[in-house]
């Protein structure tokens, strides 16, 4: 990819040596300890991971290489005429940690449109399986017959040096991403539009291009593709996707079957499915109300009979952060200016009013903000695309941005394969026997 390519190998060779001095002068320093809550309750709040494209602060949501959301949308490059940030921005900013110029920009796009045929055969795969499959199965599928055009696993096999890695991750990385949107629009239209196919516009941007090869060509719709695969890309690296993506990929497993790892992971429900959960709540309360416009009123109530019945209010909560998630914020800020009397968005919004105070008044729920799921589904549905069982796949599409810019860091610093050790239950009693003891 030219000047690109050759700026992330000049940053990540000095970052290496930086990282080296680190280990070299305080490797054996704790940077915390860790309880047997954390060792059996899936490892929160272990810093055990070091991802170098996003960090999650619990006041500040996610910043990107330092930049926060509205950071992002004021200083990344713009598609002529729209407001909101092009994704192929993020991915330099994430890549080469610097802000992108148009020219930057412009350059990717026209790579990946250089890049985005897909061969023949990931099709015939796609259309082995029932039309009734979940978009999921079918993208992860596809993921995995496009791993028969890897360059690194072929590299690999043909014996190159460990300092070559990076190179071969780097091209896969760059020729993925850029065939997801192909790959993700067929399956939409095969299985919700009689299989009525549209063909790439490689005049177009990357998400202008996906949002036409959906079948929508409002020009609203496609800034609203840009803005919700921009804010969706990272949410640094202990999240499932990104963590399996990364767990995988330090086996020197390619981005192919990498990425496929981390597509298995959101399609679970305590991860990607979210945002459909949210809008099925939605849907269902206003069916039980007999009303599209439910009133603050009737919201709190339903809250409460949700809450009373065992189940949690979707969209509401978030493992690390501790106030409104600011992509919930940037999404409200959309639907003001695009869909603000639409009835299911004015029914997020009011829940978004109603619910934090019931929430936190249980003692029970730390974060009772609202997380990136509350509002995404509301601004699909808006543009038509009803389909709930689609959604994860465009989040997808949109985290490959930055698990893969992480995979290319994983490898350009010569992480190692990850191997957390384990230990059995019979241990832990024997080590607190011993503890009590002494």
């Amino acid at each position: 990819m030219g000047y690109v390519k050759d700026t992330f190998k000049s940053n990540a060779d000095i970052q290496s040596k930086e990282i080296k001095s680190i280990l070299e002068q305080h490797g054996n320093k704790k940077i915390e300890d860790v309880t047997l809550a954390q060792v059996y309750q899936g490892m929160r709040g272990i810093t055990g991971l070091v991802t170098e494209t996003s960090l999650l602060d619990s006041n500040e949501g996610i910043r990107f290489r330092g930049f926060s959301i509205p950071e992002l949308r004021e200083k990344l490059p713009k598609a002529e005429g729209g407001s909101e940030p092009l994704p192929e921005g993020l991915f330099f900013l994430m890549l080469i940690g610097d802000v992108p110029t148009q020219e930057d920009v412009d350059h990717i796009s026209a790579t990946w449109a250089r890049r985005s045929h897909v061969p023949n055969h990931v099709f015939d795969v796609i259309e082995s399986f029932p039309v009734s499959s979940h978009p999921m199965t079918q993208f992860t599928a596809a993921v995995l017959a496009l791993q028969t055009e890897s360059k690194f696993a072929k590299a690999y096999a043909d014996g190159i040096s460990k300092k070559e890695y990076w190179s071969y991750v780097y091209e896969d990385t760059m020729t993925l991403i850029a065939r997801l949107p192909r790959i993700a629009a067929y399956i939409y239209r095969r299985k919700y539009k009689n299989g009525e196919h549209i063909q790439p516009d490689g005049m177009l941007d990357w998400s202008a291009n996906f949002a036409h090869m959906l079948g929508y060509e409002d020009e609203s719709f496609k800034e609203l593709m840009r803005l919700y695969l921009t804010i969706h890309a990272d949410h640094e690296g202990g999240n499932v996707s990104a963590h399996a993506t990364h767990l995988v990929g330090s086996a020197l497993s390619d981005p192919y079957l990498s990425f496929a790892a981390g597509m298995t992971g959101l399609a679970g429900p305590l991860h990607g499915l979210a945002n459909q959960e949210v809008i099925r709540w939605i849907e269902e309360m206003c069916k039980e109300l007999d009303t599209n416009a439910p009133s603050k009123e009737q919201i709190a109530a339903y809250i409460h009979k949700t809450l009373t019945e065992g189940k949690v209010v979707p969209g509401y909560g978030h493992a690390v952060l501790r106030k409104t998630d600011p992509r919930f914020t940037a999404q409200m800020e959309f639907a003001k200016r695009h869909c603000p009397n639409d009835p299911t968005v004015q029914t997020v919004w009011n829940v978004y009013e109603v619910a934090p105070p019931i929430l936190e008044g249980t003692g029970k729920i730390k974060n009772p903000w609202p997380n990136v799921d509350a509002h995404s589904g509301a601004l699909l549905k808006h543009y038509g695309l009803i389909e709930e069982d689609f959604y994860t796949v465009l989040f997808g599409v949109s985290r490959a941005l930055g698990v893969l810019a992480s995979l290319c860091w994983d490898r350009a610093l010569g992480f190692p394969l990850e191997r957390p050790k384990s230990v059995t239950t019979e241990w832990v009693k024997k080590f607190l026997a011993k503890e009590e003891n002494a």
